[in-house]
């Protein structure tokens, strides 16, 4: 089964306004190849742009059966497919726990489908961290977080590699919200 790994990340300038930005980013990366996608909305949320990032890199794969490798620091998505939201939501009529209509209704939809005939991991990392800046001891900390979030496995050369993939992500997430303010 051929791996992508899908790197994604979400934005919005001044989120729960009236007049906001938002901007999404993700990093294709297979067989030692990247694409990278960015763009926006205005009027949006910081969620709403955290799952479109990954609709619009499930909409870039140009086949199905492979084993997808999704990293995000939205533990929004992340938690939403770890523990499987989405199927009390669907046997619920798309409504949450607390009986209310679920947000973004359409783009998890969405995403769903372009999941299907795939199979998918999602991982949890840090968002705004720099490993060149904290030192050791920090950088240490970080990686043991990040494996306690998502299991043993992860390399930390490997675990460097995602800290920079999400935060190339989280630039390509700000290019829409600096060209639109």
């Amino acid at each position: 089964m051929k791996t992508v790994n899908i790197y994604t990340d979400g934005a919005c300038a001044g989120n729960q306004s009236e007049e906001n930005i938002g901007g999404w980013g993700c990093v294709l990366e297979f067989m030692g190849r990247e694409k990278e996608l960015c763009g926006g909305e205005i009027n949006t949320t910081n969620n709403r742009m955290e799952l479109t990032a990954l609709a619009e890199a499930l909409s870039a794969l140009k086949e199905s059966g492979l084993e997808l490798h999704v990293f995000s620091d939205s533990s929004y998505l992340v938690n939403c497919f770890r523990y499987g939201w989405y199927r009390g939501w669907q046997r619920n009529g798309w409504k949450n726990s607390k009986k209310q209509p679920v947000e973004n209704r359409e783009l998890w939809e969405r995403i769903l489908g372009l999941l299907e005939g795939n199979s998918a991991s999602f991982y949890l990392v840090k968002g705004h961290q720099s490993l060149r800046e904290g030192g050791p001891d920090a950088n240490r900390a970080a990686y043991a977080r990040f494996l306690r979030h998502n299991g043993e496995g992860t390399s930390y050369e490997r675990f460097a590699q995602i800290v920079e993939y999400n935060n190339r992500c989280d630039a390509l997430a700000n290019v829409f919200i600096n060209e639109n303010r």
